[in-house]
């Protein structure tokens, strides 16, 4: 479970990693276009690195439905992104793209993973990453990008998840990809419903067995919303339980909006768990 991600090496066998979110977009799900000037995206990835992230993840077209996103606005809303914060940190950075020509181009501007929650739709994105030394996680979901079936079906969603990731990373390894350099995500929400999302969260050491990282993706969900019947804005406590549910259950990178509040909840878990020592030892010791 050693990987060598960007710059930085990871032993997943004694550490989490927390992968701080950038949207780079007007009209992302969240923070509804407060980090879309650049200037301002730059800020926040690197204030997420001061709050302790380990990878920032850098986004320029949602997940879901929305206005149509030409290849030429992806790459002017992420590539200078990547360069600029390149430049400044030696932080991981993350690209959220299901496009092969942003990933190609973010790679050269010093990204080291590509975060692609398609599923390799693009059939020339493993080829990118192959001819590159870019980590690439390999998501979940069905439907084409920008769209969602209204009512997403399975008969075991956990056993279904698990097939598709197997069959990408097959189709992965074949384009010269080498495992060691591959990540997996169930993908909470992601063509799925609330109760889709809460099995693979309490079945989530299926998907680790796997035998690959596993990131998870469960920051501000709707699947947390809907359990707490709380907005977007009320949803910190119950994304950082459910994170810390699957880091327990074998997670090892957790994406998150809030970086500080989502660091003091891994290095605690990672304390449970025998991952790290305290920073200190004061209580009841002579």
């Amino acid at each position: 479970m050693r990987r060598t991600l960007g710059a930085r090496a990871f032993d997943f066998s004694r550490e989490v990693a927390v992968m701080g979110i950038v949207n780079r977009t007007p009209d992302s799900f969240f923070d509804r276009g407060a980090t879309f000037a650049l200037d301002r995206a730059v800020e926040a990835a690197l204030d997420a690195v001061s709050a302790g992230a380990d990878l920032v993840d850098i986004g320029g077209v949602p997940f879901g439905r929305g206005p149509v996103v030409t290849l030429e606005e992806e790459i002017e809303r992420v590539v200078p992104v990547v360069a600029a914060i390149h430049s400044a940190s030696d932080v991981v950075i993350s690209v959220d793209t299901f496009n092969a020509e942003v990933a190609r181009l973010s790679i050269a501007a010093g990204a080291g993973v590509i975060n692609d929650t398609s599923g390799l739709y693009d059939p020339g994105m493993a080829a990118v990453i192959a001819e590159s030394a870019a980590t690439l996680v390999l998501t979940h979901s069905l439907a084409p990008p920008r769209s969602e079936p209204p009512r997403p079906e399975y008969g075991d969603v956990t056993a279904e998840v698990i097939d598709f990731l197997r069959d990408r990373i097959a189709r992965a390894v074949a384009a010269g990809i080498p495992l060691e350099r591959l990540i997996v995500d169930p993908g909470h929400d992601l063509n799925k419903n609330t109760l889709h999302s809460l099995e693979l969260t309490r079945r989530l050491e299926e998907i680790v067995a796997i035998g690959l990282p596993t990131l998870v993706a469960v920051s501000n969900k709707d699947f947390v919303g809907e359990t707490l019947d709380r907005e977007k804005e009320a949803r910190l406590e119950g994304s950082i339980a459910a994170a810390v549910i699957c880091i327990m259950k074998g997670a090892r990178i957790v994406r998150m909006h809030n970086v500080p509040a989502t660091v003091a909840a891994v290095r605690m878990t990672e304390a449970v768990l025998g991952m790290r020592e305290p920073a200190y030892l004061r209580h009841n010791v002579s």
